[in-house]
């Protein structure tokens, strides 16, 4: 962003751009997996939100961890790119090494939701770090 520029438009462009991220992370995330997390979710199922929230919150940290550290707005989108394929590599890569996974999810396993959860906030948390 422009040094002209004054903080309050470049926090709301970084702002909206984050939040329309977020919805686009989502799309494409819930379009990739099995399960239908949004209807599993109205269902009362814990495994799916554990899951998903997990997968959103660690694409959240490379999203905050790229605003803060990248002056560059390109480099914000672009990380926000990157921070998107690694939460699908890290579903698909849990989903194949743990059989049933995707099964267990649907049948509210909040144990395994926890855990692909849980590895999905790993990973943002890791691939933020590397920002630095």
């Amino acid at each position: 962003m422009g040094e002209a520029m004054h903080p309050v438009v470049t926090y709301l462009i970084y702002m909206a751009s984050a939040l329309a991220m977020l919805g686009v992370f989502t799309l494409v995330y819930t379009a990739v997996t099995r399960y239908k997390e949004f209807e599993l979710i109205r269902e009362g199922n814990i495994a799916a939100v554990l899951s998903y929230g997990g997968a959103l919150v660690g694409f959240s940290f490379t999203l905050c961890s790229s605003i803060a550290i990248h002056a560059s707005y390109a480099m914000f989108l672009l990380w926000g790119l990157v921070a998107m394929l690694v939460q699908i590599v890290v579903y698909v890569g849990v989903s194949q090494a743990v059989r049933g996974m995707n099964e267990a999810i649907e049948e509210n396993n909040i144990a395994m939701g926890g855990l692909i959860g849980s590895i999905s906030i790993a990973a943002g948390i890791v691939n933020a770090a590397s920002l630095t």
